[in-house]
């Protein structure tokens, strides 16, 4: 069994106060096709009571974020990985509440776990569209904080990452060497992060159950992005993808309306590693122009580039 918190904000609430509930996880909370960690029932927009943001445990030293589709359609998934030394989190939300108390509460709950041991929390992004930085602002005068870029090579620095995007980066948490996959395409900062010790990949936006939008005219870049991580995928063992979203339904290949309310009988978050060749046989198979494209657990879903 595993831990999952539910955490209560009060919206309306000036101070907006955050309330922990603590549920036990089973393995019936599980989707039928889940892979990878198996989590309790992820909060999904479809009852009124559900609160703002969700918490559940990976290991001890790692923690998934869901924030509700009823604060943001987007719904995005957060991730925070603790070393010795430092805590990564994986972007800070899509906006429509205040993300930083759950993430302070986390801290602060593993921080008591562990004799109250100092540790500095990096605010990092899976890429920089608004849904995964929004809250940054929340966390820039917060001690012992840093905030990375969200540009290329504000990334690229940051993780040491001299040949941006052939490279691969190294981050340690202390005593948790963390993996910086560059995966340009959807967006020209995309990362993807694997941690050796869970064996997961943090996949972002560039795979996840869902849409994976890609501008046609970075279609090229996402292709050699999908052989990049391909490669690196041979060489790592790879136990799950987790990405930043769900949008597909448990019935193989439909998705959600866009900008859906509510997701009843929602998709696993984890995609199996097999999932990884079959992103890179798509793009390697991609018409030209390419055209949308549906897979059992995800869709390749090209669009026109944004106005310069």
């Amino acid at each position: 069994m595993k831990q999952a918190i539910l955490v209560r904000g009060t919206r309306n609430s000036v101070l907006r106060v955050a309330a922990f509930v603590v549920v036990m996880a089973l393995s019936v909370g599980a989707t039928p096709n889940s892979v990878g960690p198996r989590f309790a029932r992820w909060i999904d927009g479809t009852t009124s009571t559900e609160p703002e943001t969700q918490v559940q445990r990976i290991d001890d030293d790692s923690f998934v974020i869901r924030q509700s589709v009823r604060t943001n359609f987007e719904a995005p998934f957060l991730y925070l990985l603790f070393g010795t030394d430092r805590a990564l989190l994986i972007d800070s939300g899509a906006g429509g509440l205040k993300i930083r108390p759950t993430v302070d509460r986390v801290i602060a709950d593993w921080r008591t776990r562990h004799r109250n041991r100092p540790i500095q929390l990096i605010v990092a992004h899976s890429h920089s569209h608004g849904d995964h930085h929004a809250g940054d602002d929340e966390f820039r005068e917060r001690s012992n904080t840093e905030v990375v870029g969200l540009q290329p090579q504000q990334v690229a620095a940051f993780f040491g990452i001299r040949d941006w995007p052939n490279a691969i980066g190294r981050y340690d948490l202390g005593h948790r060497v963390l993996d910086i996959v560059p995966t340009p395409g959807h967006e020209p900062a995309h990362i993807m992060v694997y941690d050796a010790r869970t064996r997961l990949i943090f996949s972002g936006d560039m795979l996840y159950p869902g849409r994976l939008y890609v501008p046609r005219d970075r279609f090229d870049v996402f292709r050699a992005s999908a052989v990049r991580l391909a490669g690196f995928a041979k060489t790592h063992p790879v136990r799950a993808l987790l990405g930043a979203h769900i949008e597909m339904t448990t019935t193989p290949g439909k998705d959600y309306p866009m900008e859906a309310a509510g997701h009843p009988s929602e998709h696993g978050l984890a995609l199996p590693p097999s999932a990884i060749d079959e992103l890179e046989k798509a793009t390697a198979e991609a018409k030209s122009p390419a055209e949308i494209d549906r897979h059992p657990d995800f869709i390749v879903y090209p669009v026109a580039p944004k106005p310069a």
